[in-house]
């Protein structure tokens, strides 16, 4: 743990993703106008999530992906693959300092190249995760990359055989030669999906916000859609 030194850094929220008993925040840091890496705030809370009252603005409003945010912090806490975490301070509000369009982070976003490394997946994914000594934390674990066309949407149901069935969303696509179907976490997108008929929906252009977890019990770290921002 570092000392307790509250530094303001601003970032250019590019997910507010879904995570056990809060959200997964993350963003570019922004020095002027220039983009100079990944900065995911963690609370000291369990999980890491940062709740609602710890994220809000003075409005008590949800900070929204493509926000600018002034965010006060007080140490990094790197750990393993995820070397952008810093944690919070969470006696501290957030500030919005203004917000930008799709087309203004084009230029910050990766247009091919792997997904960290592929090989393995879940029962309904592919290429969505890999075992946790895999993880190299020179690779980080969050990426902005960009989609043309091709960008498809299910809805299916898991769960059913054990009585507890639950929709799920999962983002389907090529990138850098590579199929990938990994889980959406964003909540914008699952709410809006959910509800609609078991299927596939096609996007047109889009950003995703790519995050790859923890280490989850099952040893392996996932690949997670965080954001979908399109274009």
């Amino acid at each position: 743990m570092g000392a307790k030194l509250t530094a303001v850094k601003r970032i250019l929220c590019l997910a507010n993703s879904r995570k056990p008993q809060g959200r997964c925040i993350a963003g570019l840091e922004l020095d002027g106008a220039r983009a100079t890496g990944w900065i995911r705030p963690i609370s000291s809370q369990t999980h890491e999530a940062v709740s609602y009252d710890e994220r809000k603005y003075e409005d008590g409003s949800e900070p929204q992906v493509l926000d600018i945010i002034d965010i006060p912090l007080l140490y990094p806490r790197p750990r393993g693959h995820q070397q952008e975490n810093w944690v919070i301070d969470s006696n501290s509000r957030w500030v919005k300092a203004g917000s930008v369009t799709p087309g203004q982070i084009t230029a910050l976003a990766a247009t091919s190249g792997p997904l960290w490394k592929n090989g393995w997946r879940t029962q309904n994914g592919l290429h969505d995760c890999l075992p946790a000594e895999e993880a190299d934390p020179a690779d980080g674990s969050l990426k902005l990359i960009y989609l043309a066309h091709g960008l498809n949407l299910r809805v299916f149901t898991i769960g059913e055989n054990f009585g507890n069935p639950r929709r799920r969303v999962q983002a389907d696509f090529h990138f850098g030669g590579v199929q990938y179907n990994i889980t959406v976490t964003d909540p914008i997108i699952e709410r809006a999906y959910r509800d609609r008929a078991i299927g596939e929906y096609a996007l047109g252009a889009s950003y995703l916000t790519i995050s790859l977890g923890e280490k989850f019990a099952d040893e392996r770290c996932h690949k997670f859609v965080a954001a979908i921002i399109g274009a």
